[in-house]
């Protein structure tokens, strides 16, 4: 197995899981949702959830990888604000849950550009 079809393979088992994650559990990303979305939260967790699963799908593909890894890093990019927001409303939590909000930012712009090596890769 080559670097690049193990980066995909991951790439795709974690949004695969945060997918799922967001099916099976999804009241913790009903209360990141930002208040500004028009609609109930519990929509937004479905749609973001799915959109996950979608990408997942699209990048184990190898015909869809490339498309679906750039969906995937706009994906990243977009609920960017719910981590912003998650980590706002966890500032007066106990440390433990606040490092983790606060930890969970710096780690999106790696994950984005893990999703682009994928798509770069998959010319």
């Amino acid at each position: 197995m080559t670097d690049s079809s193990r980066a995909s393979r991951r790439l795709a088992t974690l949004m695969a899981g945060m997918g799922a994650l967001h099916m099976i559990v999804p009241r913790p990303f009903d209360a990141i949702v930002p208040e500004r979305l028009p609609g109930r939260p519990r929509t937004w967790t479905h749609l973001s959830g799915a959109a996950e699963l979608a990408c997942a799908a699209a990048v184990a593909y190898p015909r869809t990888r490339k498309v679906g890894a750039l969906a995937t890093a706009g994906l990243m990019a977009a609920v960017f604000p719910a981590n912003i927001k998650m980590a706002r409303d966890w500032r007066n939590k106990p440390l433990p849950m606040r490092a983790a909000a606060y930890g969970r930012l710096p780690f999106q712009a790696p994950l984005i550009a893990w999703a682009l090596h994928v798509a770069r890769e998959s010319d």
